[in-house]
């Protein structure tokens, strides 16, 4: 079996090639390979009749979860090296995803539609997504509370911020992601709206912790500003680990995210 490692803005994967050899890990394998490879996510490659290809999703914790932006986009450059197309398919659990090239070796995914039902993120009851009544703090002086929600085939919260290194995420991560609102839990963002073409973002990613890039939990953010009308439908993403440039447009609805990817190293086994 090959195996690739590989970053998205720092955001890192170990990634298992499954289309001709079964790789079908328990939750203590994702983790102790998570821990092997230093890996956020491990992901598998494996066929589909209709796509080119389905990608598995495992977090750092050993659950599977559903999308993962900056693993479809190592995915992407992998497929678009090794088929030499101009566009291939991805199939995830949440969604079918496209990827192509942009300038300067840089890979832009169709990320889909974001979704915005309260029953889609899902919440535990009808609320206004714009604003969820969570509090994290004193009731009369929270340090964080009504977070807008999105989901990017994942759930997201995100915190609109004045400076995202004034607070303690990995403290704060963990009371929002498993708060009852959420009961599959959710992506915490906490993003700094810059001007209205940047947002400085840093993630607490739902079975994952504090990464330095989550892709889909930049397009949360985007989504969010622009619907609160804080940004434009297109800006850039600042995180820890890199730049990614978001656009949701009004012609189709749908999330386009463009950033790096880097192949630290591959292997076979």
């Amino acid at each position: 079996m090959k195996i690739w490692k590989m970053n998205g803005a720092g955001n890192a994967f170990a990634i298992f090639d499954a289309r001709s050899v079964p790789f079908s890990p328990t939750e203590d394998q994702v983790r102790q390979l998570a821990e092997e490879m230093n890996a956020d996510q491990v992901i598998a490659l494996e066929r589909d009749a209709a796509r080119d290809v389905f990608m598995r999703i495992w977090n750092r914790d050993g659950g599977e979860v559903s999308a993962c932006g900056n693993a479809s986009r190592c995915v992407g450059r992998l497929l678009l090296d090794e088929t030499g197309k101009d566009k291939i398919t991805i199939q995830t659990e949440a969604d079918m995803l496209r990827a192509f090239r942009a300038e300067d070796g840089l890979i832009t995914v169709d990320m889909g539609s974001p979704l915005m039902g309260w029953e889609d993120i899902p919440l535990a009851e009808k609320m206004d997504v714009r604003g969820v009544d969570v509090k994290i703090g004193p009731m009369d002086n929270p340090i964080l509370s009504r977070p807008a929600v999105v989901s990017m085939g994942n759930p997201h919260a995100v915190f609109f911020v004045s400076d995202v290194d004034a607070y303690d995420i990995p403290a704060l991560g963990p009371l929002v992601e498993w708060h009852p609102l959420f009961p599959e839990g959710t992506n915490v963002g906490f993003a700094q709206v810059i001007d209205r073409n940047t947002i400085r973002l840093r993630v607490w990613e739902r079975g994952a912790g504090l990464t330095r890039a989550c892709g889909t939990g930049a397009c949360a953010a985007l989504v969010c500003a622009a619907r609160a009308k804080l940004t434009e439908r297109k800006a850039k993403l600042i995180l820890d680990g890199g730049e990614l440039l978001i656009e949701w447009r009004e012609s189709d609805d749908r999330v386009y995210m463009t950033g790096p990817v880097e192949l630290e190293f591959e292997t076979e086994i």
